[in-house]
């Protein structure tokens, strides 16, 4: 196929869905030019050093691995003939003060065996319930609203079917995802469980809808670990893109977009001006209006609207008293109070639940950890608040909820020993100036309430020739999730060249 513009496709931003545009675009024929701020590919998918090791300071896992294949199956490829991957059995182990612990496997039956044991029959019986549910859920959406352009409620009601009241009521949209879950689980240490899938997109779980059930079968549909990390799946898709013909320009910000008649005309970057034909924005979309300067621009997130940010600690430590998997998460006493914290008095929670991916170890719940003197590369994140542009983080309050994290693993079982003082540690300031006009929200907008999926922006937008992309638009937060944006973005814009 020849070029169709004089002029190139600027897509700013070599996050994950900017490198699926850029793929999918250079693929199809088109000149692409990638600028990315820093001097690598990944975005949120990022590296840091720690204690003398490389850590991915980002996601620790990669699901719904359709996405990938069927973006790289328009080339004649799929995701495991160009990265190693390994698939996890084990999807996380849990714990809790009272000294409990349980493992959920991607293996339905083997949990519900594990959940029976760990708490009755009963319970057992609900997560089957619940698996049959969140798979239902998964199947009406994945075509209709998560592979599918942004639509309507009522557009979405059309897609599924209005003559099928039963399939739209499944969805649960009505309910919160806390209160659903009691139909499923009188256990309270199960309802809290799986109640923390609201977080995968950044969200409290007494408000976000019951429709994120769906991510229970996501992750029984396959986890991944990917061989040296997940920052190896940007470094390849990059690396895709260029044999496709894109270009890449690392290490330049973008400082403005200039418009004229209400179309994008180029972008003025650190390194000079690049006329554009068309733009794909790979950004936090509340950073745009910063960037345009047009009141076409959409408005930015506010802070009570954003979704969670989160304290996250790179460290190399040696494990100590509990048995750890790959994935693991440390419960809090009071659920409850972690968000109230949170989402209403934006404050750090006094006792946070604790997420911990113990980076050198498998998926297969059974080997031992690639280490040095028992020493590993630690992982942790706590949930913040989004407010890293209004509130000066110092050292001194990150290194205090650092302390708040570490207390959550001692009272769970776990103690950290020989600590190597090199940690990195990022909290909600440090993501704002990653990622401009978030204030450190690493999901943008909250799934609060059963309209919040609706209210993020679609591909398209108001100024001609601009497009968005990334985990704060639509369909959502998630590597698949901002691989599927930048999929959109990509054939959005060519549909509108076909028009022209």
């Amino acid at each position: 196929m020849k070029h169709t513009l004089h002029k190139p496709i600027v897509v700013i931003g070599a996050g994950m869905a900017g490198l699926a545009a850029a793929l999918l675009l250079s693929g199809r024929g088109h000149r692409v030019i990638v600028i990315e701020k820093n001097n690598a590919p990944g975005g949120k998918m990022r590296l840091v050093e720690a204690g003398g090791r490389s850590f991915d300071a980002g996601p620790t896992v990669l699901t719904m691995k359709w996405v990938f294949d069927e973006l790289l199956g328009e080339f004649g490829t799929e995701l495991e003939r160009e990265i190693s991957l390994e698939k996890s059995e084990v999807l996380a182990r849990h714990f809790w003060s009272d000294g409990e612990s349980l493992d959920l496997f991607a293996n339905v039956s083997n949990s519900a065996n594990a959940i029976a044991s760990f708490s009755d029959a009963r319970n057992a019986e609900g997560y089957l319930r619940f698996c049959a549910d969140s798979k239902a859920i998964f199947d009406t959406l994945q075509r209709s609203y998560i592979a599918a352009p942004r639509p309507g409620p009522l557009q979405l009601g059309g897609r599924i079917g209005m003559a099928n009241p039963g399939k739209l009521l499944g969805l649960k949209p009505f309910s919160t995802l806390w209160s659903a879950l009691g139909s499923y689980f009188p256990d309270p240490r199960l309802r809290q469980l799986f109640a923390r899938y609201a977080t995968y997109c950044g969200s409290s779980p007494f408000q976000a809808p019951a429709t994120l059930m769906l991510v229970a079968h996501v992750e029984q549909d396959g986890v991944w670990l990917i061989k040296g990390g997940m920052h190896a799946l940007a470094v390849r898709l990059r690396d895709l893109a260029k044999r496709n013909g894109a270009e890449f320009r690392f290490g330049q910000k973008v400082e403005r977009l200039v418009t004229n008649k209400g179309r994008v005309v180029s972008v003025e970057t650190s390194d000079g001006a690049i006329t554009a034909d068309r733009v794909i924005f790979n950004g936090d979309v509340s950073d745009v209006a910063d960037l345009l300067g047009n009141p076409l621009a959409p408005k930015k997130v506010i802070q009570k609207h954003r979704s969670l940010s989160a304290l996250v600690a790179c460290m190399v430590a040696r494990p100590v008293n509990k048995s750890l998997q790959h994935h693991n998460v440390f419960f809090s006493d009071d659920y409850k109070s972690e968000f109230d914290a949170i989402f209403k008095s934006s404050k750090p929670p006094s006792d946070p639940t604790v997420y911990l991916c113990a980076l050198d170890r498998s998926g297969d719940g059974h080997s031992a950890p690639s280490s040095i003197n028992g020493a590993e590369r630690i992982y942790m994140l706590m949930n913040m608040p989004a407010n890293g542009d209004s509130w000066d983080w110092s050292k001194t309050e990150l290194s205090h909820c650092l302390d708040l994290s570490l207390k959550r693993l001692e009272k769970n079982g776990l103690e950290l020993a020989d600590v190597n003082p090199d940690i990195s540690v990022t909290g909600p300031n440090g993501f704002e100036q990653l990622f401009p006009g978030s204030g450190g929200s690493l999901y943008g907008r909250a799934s609060h309430g059963w309209m919040a999926s609706f209210q993020r922006l679609g591909s398209r937008s108001r100024i001609g020739g601009l497009y968005f992309a990334g985990g704060s638009v639509h369909p959502g937060p998630g590597v698949p999730m901002a691989a599927l944006s930048g999929k959109l973005a990509a054939e959005c814009l060519i549909s509108d060249l076909a028009l022209t």
